[in-house]
């Protein structure tokens, strides 16, 4: 049974920065997609940005765009969003996903929650 478990959310200043972390466990993590989706209070969750099960494609929301970075390491079986230039509109419940399968991600964490505000 795998699973997902996050880290790293907080709360922070507009211009700050923080790193998400997903470790991974009880699944074939070096065969699969990587994902963070974030919803923001009375919003529908979306896809901020993906990694290929190949490593060799990322995507990124037009929003986050050379302010996110997604990262993966096979070694510790852990993936992590690198969130710089945060602004008010980030804020989020920030969930990393794992393994798409048939269109919809096979595993997900709990969610942690970023708040950006001054």
């Amino acid at each position: 049974q795998g699973s997902l478990v996050e880290s790293g959310g907080g709360s922070v200043q507009p211009g700050g920065s923080l790193k998400l972390s997903c470790a991974t466990s009880g699944f074939a993590f070096s065969q699969c997609g990587v994902a963070w989706y974030r919803q923001a209070p009375g919003k529908e969750r979306e896809l901020v940005s993906s990694l290929n099960a190949g490593g060799g494609t990322f995507t990124y929301t037009d929003s986050v765009k050379g302010r996110f970075f997604l990262s993966r390491s096979q070694s510790k079986g852990t993936f992590y969003l690198q969130m710089n230039s945060l602004k008010i509109e980030d804020t989020a419940v920030y969930y990393c996903a794992a393994c798409r399968e048939g269109g919809t991600y096979q595993y997900w964490g709990q969610g942690t929650k970023v708040t950006v505000s001054s």
